[in-house]
Protein backbone atom coordinates (compact mmCIF):
# COMPACT_ATOMS: atom_id res chain seq x y z
CA UNK A 1 0.00 0.00 0.00
CA UNK A 2 1.29 3.42 -1.05
CA UNK A 3 1.45 6.45 0.84
CA UNK A 4 -0.88 8.45 -1.62
CA UNK A 5 -3.73 5.39 -1.43
CA UNK A 6 -3.29 5.09 2.81
CA UNK A 7 -4.04 9.31 2.82
CA UNK A 8 -7.09 8.93 0.65
CA UNK A 9 -8.55 6.27 2.80
CA UNK A 10 -7.93 8.15 5.93
CA UNK A 11 -9.61 10.98 3.92
CA UNK A 12 -12.41 8.47 3.01
CA UNK A 13 -12.74 7.07 6.90
CA UNK A 14 -12.89 10.58 8.28
CA UNK A 15 -15.73 12.11 5.45
CA UNK A 16 -17.68 8.72 6.16
CA UNK A 17 -17.87 8.20 9.35
CA UNK A 18 -16.97 9.48 13.06
CA UNK A 19 -13.55 8.47 14.30
CA UNK A 20 -12.54 9.93 17.79
CA UNK A 21 -8.98 8.36 18.18
CA UNK A 22 -6.14 7.06 16.32
CA UNK A 23 -6.87 3.89 17.60
CA UNK A 24 -10.12 3.96 15.93
CA UNK A 25 -8.85 5.24 12.69
CA UNK A 26 -6.23 2.13 12.57
CA UNK A 27 -9.17 -0.03 13.21
CA UNK A 28 -11.56 2.10 10.47
CA UNK A 29 -8.54 0.96 7.81
CA UNK A 30 -7.46 -2.55 9.06
CA UNK A 31 -11.60 -3.34 7.33
CA UNK A 32 -10.06 -1.62 4.03
CA UNK A 33 -6.90 -3.96 4.33
CA UNK A 34 -4.56 -1.09 5.48
CA UNK A 35 -2.51 -1.70 8.61
CA UNK A 36 -0.47 1.56 9.92
CA UNK A 37 0.91 1.84 13.02
CA UNK A 38 0.04 5.17 15.45
CA UNK A 39 2.96 6.59 14.53
CA UNK A 40 2.28 6.50 10.74
CA UNK A 41 -1.29 7.35 11.79
CA UNK A 42 0.02 10.62 13.50
CA UNK A 43 2.02 11.53 10.76
CA UNK A 44 -0.62 11.07 8.22
CA UNK A 45 -3.28 13.20 10.78
CA UNK A 46 -0.76 16.40 10.82
CA UNK A 47 0.21 16.01 6.76
CA UNK A 48 -3.41 15.68 5.44
CA UNK A 49 -4.34 18.98 8.48
CA UNK A 50 -7.01 16.98 9.86
CA UNK A 51 -8.33 18.57 13.35
CA UNK A 52 -9.44 16.75 16.07
CA UNK A 53 -12.94 17.80 17.23
CA UNK A 54 -15.60 16.18 20.07
CA UNK A 55 -16.80 14.60 16.89
CA UNK A 56 -13.71 13.02 15.62
CA UNK A 57 -11.36 14.35 13.08
CA UNK A 58 -12.56 16.57 10.51
CA UNK A 59 -10.85 18.12 7.33
CA UNK A 60 -10.93 21.93 8.60
CA UNK A 61 -12.74 24.57 6.21
CA UNK A 62 -10.67 27.29 4.60
CA UNK A 63 -12.93 29.17 3.15
CA UNK A 64 -9.79 31.30 1.09
CA UNK A 65 -9.07 27.91 -0.79
CA UNK A 66 -12.85 26.77 -1.17
CA UNK A 67 -16.13 28.11 -2.47
CA UNK A 68 -19.34 27.15 -1.25
CA UNK A 69 -20.90 24.62 -3.35
CA UNK A 70 -23.89 26.25 -4.08
CA UNK A 71 -22.21 29.39 -5.43
CA UNK A 72 -19.83 27.34 -7.74
CA UNK A 73 -23.13 25.15 -8.86
CA UNK A 74 -25.07 28.48 -9.72
CA UNK A 75 -22.22 30.34 -11.61
CA UNK A 76 -20.56 26.75 -13.84
CA UNK A 77 -23.66 24.56 -14.11
CA UNK A 78 -25.31 24.63 -17.38
CA UNK A 79 -26.88 21.20 -17.71
CA UNK A 80 -27.34 17.92 -15.42
CA UNK A 81 -28.23 14.91 -17.40
CA UNK A 82 -28.43 11.28 -15.90
CA UNK A 83 -26.81 7.96 -17.70
CA UNK A 84 -27.16 5.08 -15.13
CA UNK A 85 -25.46 5.86 -12.33
CA UNK A 86 -23.35 8.59 -13.84
CA UNK A 87 -24.11 12.54 -14.03
CA UNK A 88 -22.74 14.43 -16.51
CA UNK A 89 -22.74 17.78 -15.77
CA UNK A 90 -21.89 20.84 -18.54
CA UNK A 91 -20.01 23.60 -17.42
CA UNK A 92 -19.24 26.94 -19.51
CA UNK A 93 -15.54 26.16 -21.14
CA UNK A 94 -12.44 25.77 -18.36
CA UNK A 95 -15.07 25.29 -15.55
CA UNK A 96 -15.25 21.72 -15.21
CA UNK A 97 -12.22 21.57 -13.01
CA UNK A 98 -13.56 23.84 -10.34
CA UNK A 99 -17.17 22.14 -10.52
CA UNK A 100 -15.82 18.66 -9.78
CA UNK A 101 -13.45 19.89 -7.11
CA UNK A 102 -16.23 21.60 -4.72
CA UNK A 103 -18.20 18.37 -5.92
CA UNK A 104 -14.87 16.35 -4.69
CA UNK A 105 -15.17 18.45 -1.28
CA UNK A 106 -18.75 18.76 -0.54
CA UNK A 107 -18.84 15.80 1.72
CA UNK A 108 -22.26 14.67 -0.23
CA UNK A 109 -21.47 10.71 0.61
CA UNK A 110 -23.36 9.86 -2.14
CA UNK A 111 -20.66 10.88 -4.94
CA UNK A 112 -18.21 8.04 -5.24
CA UNK A 113 -16.44 10.54 -7.61
CA UNK A 114 -15.52 12.80 -10.27
CA UNK A 115 -13.87 13.29 -13.52
CA UNK A 116 -13.10 16.40 -15.05
CA UNK A 117 -12.70 17.61 -18.93
CA UNK A 118 -12.46 21.39 -20.05
CA UNK A 119 -16.30 21.47 -19.92
CA UNK A 120 -17.91 18.17 -19.00
CA UNK A 121 -17.91 16.89 -15.31
CA UNK A 122 -18.67 12.97 -14.69
CA UNK A 123 -20.05 12.29 -11.28
CA UNK A 124 -19.93 8.69 -10.76
CA UNK A 125 -22.85 7.67 -8.11
CA UNK A 126 -23.37 4.19 -6.08
CA UNK A 127 -26.80 3.38 -8.61
CA UNK A 128 -29.13 4.74 -10.91
CA UNK A 129 -31.41 5.68 -7.84
CA UNK A 130 -28.59 7.92 -5.95
CA UNK A 131 -28.03 9.43 -9.49
CA UNK A 132 -31.47 10.49 -9.56
CA UNK A 133 -31.10 12.27 -5.83
CA UNK A 134 -27.89 13.71 -7.21
CA UNK A 135 -29.30 15.35 -10.39
CA UNK A 136 -32.05 16.71 -7.95
CA UNK A 137 -29.85 17.90 -4.76
CA UNK A 138 -27.82 19.65 -8.51
CA UNK A 139 -31.08 21.63 -9.13
CA UNK A 140 -32.16 22.79 -6.07
CA UNK A 141 -28.62 24.47 -5.56
CA UNK A 142 -29.64 26.29 -9.00
CA UNK A 143 -32.38 28.18 -7.21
Amino acid sequence: MNKSYRLGQILNVVRSQSVRTQEGLAEALRKVGIDATQVTLSRDIRELGLVKTPQGYVMPVVATMRRDLGAVVREFLQDVRVAQHTLVLQTMAGSASPLAEALDHSGWTEIVGTIAGDNTVLVIARDTKTADALRKKLLELLH
